[in-house]
């Protein structure tokens, strides 16, 4: 299959970008009186849930507030709409563990269902594919199923995990679509032995754009001696690959669902195009120095104890 290749492109640009944050702090400390201010726009993928877990979806702009490193921000985008076109991107792992207990083939079978059944005329799709330290498009955005579909038909499993790298150079990509709402959805047995990059520093990377990362991590091996085979050091566990892909989707404003069956990734993928039609699209502008600090996102709604899901922080 000839598939652009884009990875090592964008991961070389990602580790740049990482590496000149330190830099850019020093400059700050060294002319004290440098006062370099950009302004960006920031756009925030909205969830709200009551406490059974029920989308509220009879909010309006009045009803949210947005802090940015606890100072209030005016709200300066608002936007609502279930039927809103979506520009998803699916990330799936091909790397040759999904080629045990069928992963792959069910996974490739039920997002086949995914986007014949519940994809929109007007949303469009890419596909990405991970292995052997590449990110390929293996599809570009489209509102052409066949095509697609043909494409993901034709993908094998090959190769080594590098996931932390996948999910570092992702959401850039994902960010290019046309329409206004986007995802990025992640199909992966979450085993990792290839990545240059730290779960903490793709995070760093994934977290600069306004791209939420829904992860499904499909049969996560639980057993030690299988995932022994495959993993790469002592430190990658059960635990520690559900707490990983769970910290990638909360930050991002996501949402992670951890699943061992066909009818549960079918499910998965139910909730989650139910819950992108949910999803208040919010912005507000932000005024940024050049020190590359973190920026924490706090967005509340309504009188009620709503809970509230968005990217928290950039």
């Amino acid at each position: 299959m000839k598939n652009q290749r884009f990875g090592v492109l964008l991961l070389s640009v990602g580790l740049a970008a990482a590496a000149a944050l330190p830099a850019l702090s020093q400059e700050k400390k060294a002319n004290p009186l440098d006062h370099d201010i950009s302004v960006r726009a920031i756009t925030l993928a909205v969830t709200v849930q009551d406490k059974g877990g029920r989308y509220i979806n009879n909010l309006t702009q009045a009803d949210f507030t947005i802090a940015e490193n606890g100072v209030r921000r005016a709200i300066t985008f608002f936007n609502h709409s279930s039927d809103a076109p979506l520009s998803l991107t699916i990330l799936l792992d091909v790397s040759g563990s999904m080629a045990l207990d069928n992963k792959l083939a069910e996974s490739k079978a039920a997002l086949r269902d995914f986007l014949t059944g519940l994809i929109g005329p007007k949303d469009e799709v890419s596909l990405l594919i991970f292995a052997d330290g590449d990110v390929e498009v293996a599809s570009g955005f489209t509102s052409d199923r066949s095509g697609i579909l043909t494409v993901l038909d034709r993908t094998e499993a090959f190769g080594k995990t590098a996931l932390y790298d996948a999910v570092a150079v992702s959401p850039d990509f994902a960010s290019k679509g046309k329409n206004e709402k986007r995802a990025l959805l992640l199909v992966t047995d979450g085993i990792e032995n290839d990545s240059r990059l730290s779960p903490d520093k793709a995070l760093e990377i994934a977290r600069r754009v306004d791209v939420p990362i829904y992860a499904i991590g499909y049969s996560i091996p639980l057993s030690e001696q299988l995932l022994g085979r495959y993993k790469r050091g002592s430190a990658v566990t059960s635990a520690g690959i559900i707490a990983i892909l769970d910290r990638f989707s909360q930050a991002t404003g996501g949402r992670a669902f951890f699943i061992n069956a066909p009818r549960e990734l079918r499910a998965s993928l139910l909730e989650i195009k139910k819950e992108l039609s949910q999803q208040y699209l919010i912005g507000y502008t932000s005024y940024v120095t050049a020190d590359g600090e973190y920026r924490r996102i706090q967005v509340t709604a309504g009188k009620k104890k709503y809970r509230v899901r968005a990217r928290q922080g950039y």
